[in-house]
């Protein structure tokens, strides 16, 4: 049988989690926070790094560092002060009430430029977040040090609230920013594990495998999405699928369950649609009678994904084509059934391999299917 990515050992030579190069989750990292643009880049500060947390510290720093270099961005501080001159506009009822004008002072409103905005309070938290985190005690204290210096910029160090973030949004002369700010966004996102208390505690063997997990899932739709925009595909991620229901009761209607496609690629020219579910746990199983046989609650899920949506007036729905994509760590699997017009595929991608193997073999697979006039790909993150 495969042997899954998901089965977790820390290595000795520290450059792997669990037997994926470090280098490799790095890629799953760029791809699902579409940050492509950066792959290639940073490679010294990637190997160097034992485990996942230490890259996104080390990264972190780098990124702040740099920044801090060429002058941290800035923004606009809404601010009210009685002064000796005209600054802004003037608070006429707060000058004229207060007979400010006799004691030759004047009320006024106006913004001026602080290094205090929501983007730099999120780097400060998380780089204090990551200097309680990290076994390292030299990349701790770097943490803390440049954590210091953006206190000295006057930069508090409360996380902000999700709305102040929402607000602060980046710009096209933001790039210098844009790696810093999703590094920090990741150290308080579910792809980092917190160390907060809770009712269930995470070995370090949980905890890289529900990293891994929710990269590689993020990662294939954003992948997809960017490495065929200029080859007639079309990628839709999180598209409902809708059940053909002729009569339901009143009770039926809150209890029926939602389909939901986290990706479908489509080409139009050549009618083609396919359905990509992807399963980080292993597609294998293994019965009384075989050692390793296909799962077939996978199978039922796909099949209905596929035969749901066929109608007539959606030519492409009729000859849809469905394939499960699993990673693996050594071997390789690629096997195809075809079910009532529907072909079916079962494939893996190993992430042991290089990163430039690992983005060719995920292209490969849909030019395969052009090659075989596979009709219908939806791509479906699933655990």
């Amino acid at each position: 049988m495969l042997a899954a990515a998901s089965e977790q050992t820390v290595s000795a030579e520290g450059r792997l989690i669990g037997r994926i190069p470090v280098r490799n989750i790095w890629l799953l990292f760029l791809y699902a926070s579409n940050l492509a643009r950066f792959h290639g880049q940073h490679m010294a500060e990637v190997e160097d790094a034992p485990d996942f947390p230490s890259l996104v510290a080390r990264l972190l720093c780098y990124a702040v560092d740099r920044r801090l270099r060429r002058n941290l961005s800035r923004g606009y501080q809404r601010r009210e002060a009685i002064l000796p001159r005209v600054r802004g506009r003037i608070d006429v009822l707060r000058t004229y009430s207060g007979d400010l004008l006799n004691k030759g002072m004047i009320a006024c409103r106006f913004e001026e430029f602080t290094f205090d905005t929501p983007r730099n309070r999120l780097v400060r938290a998380a780089l204090d977040a990551m200097a309680a985190r990290v076994d390292d005690a030299v990349l701790s204290h770097e943490c803390a040090r440049l954590a210091g210096d953006l206190g000295r910029q006057g930069v508090e160090g409360v996380k902000p609230s999700r709305p102040e973030m929402s607000a602060d949004r980046m710009g096209r002369h933001d790039v210098d920013d844009l790696l810093m700010v999703t590094l920090a966004r990741l150290v308080f996102d579910l792809l980092l594990p917190t160390e907060d208390q809770g009712g269930h505690a995470m070995t370090q063997v949980e905890k890289d495998e529900v990293l891994v997990r929710k990269l590689f899932e993020k990662a294939i739709g954003n992948l997809y999405k960017i490495e065929l925009a200029h080859s007639g595909w079309s990628v839709n991620q999180g598209r409902p699928l809708a059940w053909q229901i002729a009569y339901l009761t009143p009770g039926a209607q809150a209890l029926f369950p939602g389909m939901k496609s986290d990706i479908t690629l489509e080409h139009k020219a050549l009618g083609q649609r396919i359905i990509i579910d992807t399963k980080f746990t292993s597609i294998l199983a293994q019965s009384q009678h075989r050692e390793a046989v296909l799962k077939s609650g996978y199978i039922y899920q796909l099949y209905t994904y596929l035969r749901s949506q066929e109608r007539p007036d959606d030519p492409l729905s009729l000859n849809a084509a469905g394939m499960f994509l699993h990673p693996v760590v050594g071997g390789d699997l690629d096997e195809s059934v075809e079910i009532q017009g529907h072909q079916i595929r079962f494939v893996t991608v190993d992430l042991s391999q290089s990163s430039l193997a690992i983005v060719g073999r995920l292209k490969q697979l849909i030019l395969r299917s052009n090659e075989h006039s596979i009709g219908d790909l939806t791509v479906s993150a699933r655990n």
